[in-house]
């Protein structure tokens, strides 16, 4: 934990060179995701394009009605008031339009992303999460996600509809009076000055607040998930005291932001309207002088008004787009990551039926977050079809790694692993995969229906063969006594069931895959006497036929093992059924000592 809090706190100073390199053009990255709704884009752009045009023409429309006001016909002002209404009535039903097609294209695209990274990361090994805080993925599947909906589905639009704004607005401002518009002019540098100078300030402040909220997302997941051992070992003022710290770093980065961000608004606004007073006053001057008319004044000002506003709406659309080009870079991040378990270009294929013969061929390992520490030291062992082989040995002597290397949710340094003859690396991880059925250690329980989680062994089961598991791993009577029996829903991390019950479903849902190698990682730790009792004749059933390999601290659970291999330290050091093993003396004897006769469990 600690590990992991210290790579989670070190998130933002990490990401500095990250930051500086960041700028809009990252936005790019979203093109693969909306490319494949380009009617849908066309059909919002030219609302957006229709509202824009029609913003552009309400001045025109009021110049008339100005101009007009002590006109002898009443008709020709009615016609201008009527024409101003129906402009108005276009702009509304564009900006209706407008909204609906881009947020729908928003919440599609974002959908389609958030999917597209879960693909990614639901397939990565654990070597990335042993970088990696599950609660930073998730942070980033949620809130950077949001950020990007954020803007798809209000601000790049905006922006768009502001830009045209902008830019019809000068021409039009342009052809109503030079002299004017050549003084508006005058005060861009002065605003643009700013944008370029605190938009690069507030880019690197916006990459640190979203690092930090990661952080901070990162630490809630990993505590509230041990909320059990936190409030057991009282560790719930400095767990509050580590979360606040975090989020006061993400409050800190914010605030720094939200500053910057005011100050750049303020001086843009302040620059944009004393130009535009100024050049009222001077265009005032002009209407007394007789050099233009009012209409043209106040047409020039509604258009002096609209590109202000369009400066003002799009430096605050700035900050989001480059909020939202650090959340993309994030995500993608994600989308590129390389694993470090891949599959083969051109899979081999195993023969069916699989037999189970697995070989361990001179294998060396060492976990990337232990480099100096071997895992593995020269394994080599060969296991036969159908045969049942128990591993034990001291905590740390490579039992639980050899389940892992198995699954290959790891490659070793060295050596080579083979299922039928075939090695792991030369094949597809899903396709050996389910020929594997696995009974962690910490069996995994889903929120969801004990049905449901047996039936995560094989989604394709009947409910007589979820029962029928259910029955094989003496879990049938206890699941039958639920409120809703099989459909009762057994909450968090299975937080309704006792440890032994867990781990009965955990044994069900393996029986039920009816794979050719069974993997069993202590899965008899947290049952009691009659429940292992019950278990164990499951499992001698099950592993009938099948390769099993049992990794047991508790010897009793082995002793029927067809053969019992010895690790130490990443090697194996004796081989062999139980009686001979006691008999040959050394660590196996001596852990059978204390267990059948001292009394004592090891482990």
């Amino acid at each position: 934990m600690a590990q992991k809090d210290g790579d989670t706190a070190a998130a933002p100073g990490a990401s500095e060179e990250r930051q500086k390199s960041r700028n809009l053009g990252a936005l790019a990255a979203l093109w693969p995701f909306v490319r494949p709704y380009r009617a849908l884009m066309a059909a919002a752009l030219t609302a957006l394009v229709l509202t824009a045009f029609v913003s552009l023409m309400l001045p025109l429309a009021v110049r008339r009605v100005v101009d007009n006001f002590e006109a002898g016909d009443s008709a020709i002002l009615d016609l201008y008031f009527m024409a101003a209404l129906g402009i108005a009535g276009l702009l509304a039903l564009g900006t209706g339009l407008r909204y609906a097609l881009v947020t729908r294209l928003g919440e599609r695209v974002v959908a389609d992303i958030r999917m597209a990274v879960f693909d990614r990361v639901i397939g990565l090994s654990p070597v990335f999460y042993e970088k990696v805080m599950t609660g930073e993925v998730l942070s980033r599947i949620t809130t950077d996600t949001t950020l990007i909906l954020s803007v798809l589905g209000s601000s790049v639009s905006i922006a768009l509809r502001n830009l045209l704004i902008l830019l019809g607005g000068m021409a039009l401002m342009l052809l109503t009076s030079a002299k004017l518009t050549g003084l508006v002019l005058l005060i861009v540098p002065a605003v643009i000055v700013p944008i370029l100078v605190l938009g690069r300030r507030l880019r690197v402040l916006s990459r640190e607040n979203q690092d930090w909220i990661a952080a901070s997302s990162g630490s809630a997941s990993e505590l509230l998930g041990a909320v059990q051992t936190v409030q057991s070992f009282t560790h719930e003022t400095p767990s509050r005291a580590a979360f606040a710290d975090v989020t006061e770093k993400s409050f800190d980065a914010a605030r720094r932001r939200i500053l910057t961000r005011a100050l750049m608004t303020v001086i843009i606004i302040f620059l944009v309207f004393t130009g535009i007073v100024g050049v009222l006053w001077i265009g005032a001057n002009d209407v007394r002088a007789g050099i233009i008319s009012t209409g043209t004044l106040v047409q020039f000002v509604i258009y002096a008004i609209l590109v202000a506003g369009s400066v003002a709406a799009l430096s605050e659309i700035w900050g989001e787009l480059q909020r939202a080009a650090g959340a993309t870079e994030r995500l993608v991040e994600l989308l590129q990551s390389e694993d470090a378990i891949r599959d083969p270009q051109v899979p081999a294929v195993l023969a069916t039926p699989v037999r189970g013969a697995i070989a361990f061929d001179d294998v060396h390992f060492r976990y990337p977050s232990r480099p100096d520490t071997a895992a593995l030291d020269g394994v080599t062992l060969n296991i036969e079809p159908g045969e049942t082989v128990a591993f034990v040995g001291p905590s740390g002597a490579g039992k639980t790694t050899i389940i892992q290397l198995l699954q290959r949710f790891y490659d070793p340094a060295r050596g080579c692993i083979t299922l039928d003859g075939v090695p792991l690396t030369d094949m597809a991880r899903a396709a050996f995969r389910q020929h594997l059925a696995l009974v962690p250690q910490d069996p995994v329980i889903f929120a969801a229906s004990a049905r449901e989680n047996i039936r995560f062994g094989r989604p394709d089961a009947t409910d007589a063969e979820v029962e029928e598991a259910a029955r094989a791993a003496a879990a049938h009577e206890f699941i039958s006594e639920l409120p809703d029996g099989y459909d009762s829903y057994v909450g968090e991390r299975g937080v309704m069931l006792s440890g032994g019950q867990k781990q009965r479903i955990a044994i069900a849902r393996a029986i039920l895959r009816d794979a050719a190698v069974l993997l069993l990682d202590e899965a008899t730790s947290a049952l009691d006497a009659e429940s292992e009792r019950a278990v164990q004749h499951a499992v001698d059933r099950l592993s009938h036929g099948r390769t099993t390999l049992i990794v047991a601290h508790r010897l009793a659970t082995v002793k029927k093992a067809d053969r019992i291999v010895v690790l130490d330290r990443g090697r194996i050091i004796a081989s062999g059924p139980h009686d001979q093993l006691v008999a040959q003396g050394g660590l196996y004897a001596r852990l059978a000592q204390l267990q059948f006769t001292g009394g004592v469990a090891a482990g």
